[in-house]
């Protein structure tokens, strides 16, 4: 018998934003695509590098690439629905930050149970050179911040 990981809880998550599926999120089979949940969840990470962090995603010299991302997926979801995307940070290297992400049907109580949970890890790098750099202290306090 195959055991498989049980779903986060909303409750395990304080960072949350709620945004609506789209149209365009559907595919031929009635719920949200898997290449949609990664655009929620690239958006909601970078969102909060943006505001928090107050990385420059246009001219800044450093920038945030994705080296590895992951999902497993627990239930669907739907057009239309709301959809509470919770992010925490869950590890800190001297370049790199491991996010983990939850997304939840909108309203989602403590106990709610998590459709897709997933990691996506950050590398900072110089924008010019593409070589790995240290965070900057306002970054790594901000990701500090986000900790779980």
């Amino acid at each position: 018998m195959v055991s498989h990981p049980v779903p986060s809880r909303r409750a395990d998550y304080a960072l949350c934003e709620t945004i609506a599926s789209r149209w365009a999120d559907n595919d031929v089979y009635g719920h949200v695509n898997n290449a949609a949940y990664y655009t929620m969840i690239d958006s909601a990470v970078n969102r909060y590098m943006i505001a928090r962090a107050g990385i420059d995603i246009h001219s800044g010299p450093f920038i945030a690439l994705v080296v590895e991302t992951g999902c497993r997926f627990h239930h669907p979801l739907h057009f239309p629905q709301n959809i509470e995307i919770a992010i925490k940070v869950a590890r800190i290297g001297l370049s790199s930050a491991t996010w983990h992400v939850a997304l939840f049907e909108a309203p989602a109580a403590p106990e709610t149970s998590a459709a897709a949970d997933a990691h996506f890890t950050h590398v900072l790098v110089d924008r010019a050179t593409r070589q790995a750099t240290p965070w900057p202290d306002r970054m790594r306090d901000a990701l500090s911040a986000a900790m779980g």
